[in-house]
């Protein structure tokens, strides 16, 4: 049997397991043994062991458990909502004011966690009841909540920039860096439509009304503000050591995870059962992580062995003589369409290895390009009929916030992520800037 067939045969049966229900690092790990055994024999078992070896010595990987925990720990403290309570007094006399402030907290949530589910845990149980009680409209707030938390992916520490890290081989530092630009960019593209939208009618974000405006003091408004600027001095604390050089990446994680807790204490709200939770929800998703990642590299290992990478490369610029613009939008393209059926860590595991050689040998920047595919993820998020966000939204939200108009609210937030990865791709500077500022690469 050819080696393309084994690959494609490979290929297709872990979409068929996924399809099907299996947990994607079961189907992953379930296809890249037995292709192993099969091609190579009892001696192919040692491939296993090495991808745990390697994903051993990975420190990186330390990252992810202190950066869940600091999200779980903000979320079960009730740290967010302080930050809600400062976004809903300062920006409630605008029109659309309580949306736009949702938008910033889910980045200063992004900015403290790294994983889209925090983000949209955290924007049902805070800000929803209070967008609903203030008459937004249903697909507005569906639609801000889902982009919202989205942004977990891209900004900094992104726990999916972790995992592309890993299996390109690139700096998970600079991978941070480079998107951070991008992400404040499209952060600040939800709120300019939400701006304008709201200005256009009103009625989708009311403002608070003047009898409420009254009741609110100067003096509140200085202790709220006091009290949301917390969680940017936990990410200031976390971060400006890092940026430094005076703490390595495991380090920085360990220092913004001690100082969400000592904030919580401080607070007198780090109880035992918000251990407890932020405990067992770190272990649960840190070990799926692992468990991924692990299947992923035993996958990849046998692709690499079949030759896979390179026959893709050969079958794009070899028989079908495309440019080097026209692969990569072909590669964009795919990343979307399977978007709308797997989530972003099958998606990585799946293809990645393969794109991240072929963009490589195109000469594109793996940097660059881990940005690039990150938004793809968020877009994969939100696209239906299997995003992710969309049946978190229909789990965490009212019986009224039905599919259709769930479905259809996040349809102008896909848009304006598409109108980004554009950008990106005709302005790479912008995510190449920062990493290039502060490591001179």
């Amino acid at each position: 049997m050819e080696y393309e067939t084994i690959a494609i045969l490979m290929f297709s049966t872990m979409m068929l397991m996924m399809l099907t229900g299996q947990r994607v690092f079961g189907a992953i790990g379930f296809v890249a043994v037995v292709a192993a055994l099969v091609l190579w024999g009892p001696g192919a078992q040692q491939m296993g062991f090495s991808a745990v070896m390697k994903l051993m010595k990975w420190n990186a990987m330390l990252t992810l458990p202190m950066f869940i925990f600091m999200g779980y720990v903000m979320s079960e403290s009730r740290l967010a909502e302080d930050l809600y309570k400062m976004f809903h007094v300062w920006f409630g006399p605008v029109p659309g004011g309580l949306a736009i402030g949702t938008i910033l907290l889910m980045v200063l949530i992004s900015a403290m966690n790294g994983l889209s589910v925090a983000g949209m845990a955290i924007g049902a149980t805070v800000a929803l009841p209070e967008l609903v009680r203030r008459g937004y409209d249903k697909p507005m707030i569906s639609g801000v909540i889902q982009a919202g938390s989205s942004l977990g992916i891209l900004i900094p520490p992104s726990v999916v920039l972790v995992l592309y890290a890993m299996i390109a081989r690139q700096p998970v530092s600079q991978l941070w860096l480079a998107g951070i630009v991008p992400g404040l960019l499209m952060a600040a593209l939800f709120i300019a439509y939400i701006a304008i939208r709201c200005r256009i009618n009103p009625a989708l974000g009311p403002v608070i009304s003047a009898e409420e405006r009254a009741t609110i003091t100067l003096g509140e408004k200085i202790r709220l503000l006091r009290a949301g600027l917390l969680p940017l001095g936990i990410f200031a604390v976390m971060m400006v050591p890092f940026v430094a050089g005076w703490a390595s990446l495991t380090e920085s994680a360990v220092i913004g995870a001690l100082a969400t807790v000592a904030a919580a204490v401080v607070k007198g709200r780090f109880t035992k059962q918000v251990f407890e939770v932020a405990t067992r929800s770190t272990l649960a998703i840190t070990c799926m992580f692992m468990l991924i990642i692990l299947a992923a590299l035993s996958f990849g290992a046998v692709f690499d062995g079949l030759g896979a990478g390179r026959a893709i490369e050969a079958f794009f610029i070899d028989e079908l003589g495309l440019e080097r613009w026209e692969i990569l939008i072909l590669m964009q393209l795919s990343f979307l369409i399977m978007g709308m059926f797997l989530d972003d860590t099958a998606m990585l595991v799946i293809v990645a290895p393969l794109y991240v050689s072929l963009a490589s040998a195109l000469e594109f920047d793996l940097i660059w390009y881990g940005i690039l595919y990150t938004i793809t993820c968020q877009i994969a998020y939100l696209t239906p009929p299997f995003g992710y966000n969309l049946f978190l939204m229909r789990a965490m939200a009212p019986p009224d916030f039905t599919l259709p108009v769930i479905y259809r609210s996040v349809i102008p937030f896909v848009l304006l992520m598409l109108l980004t990865l554009v950008i990106l791709m005709m302005f790479p500077q912008l995510a190449l800037w920062l990493p290039q500022l502060i490591y001179g690469t």
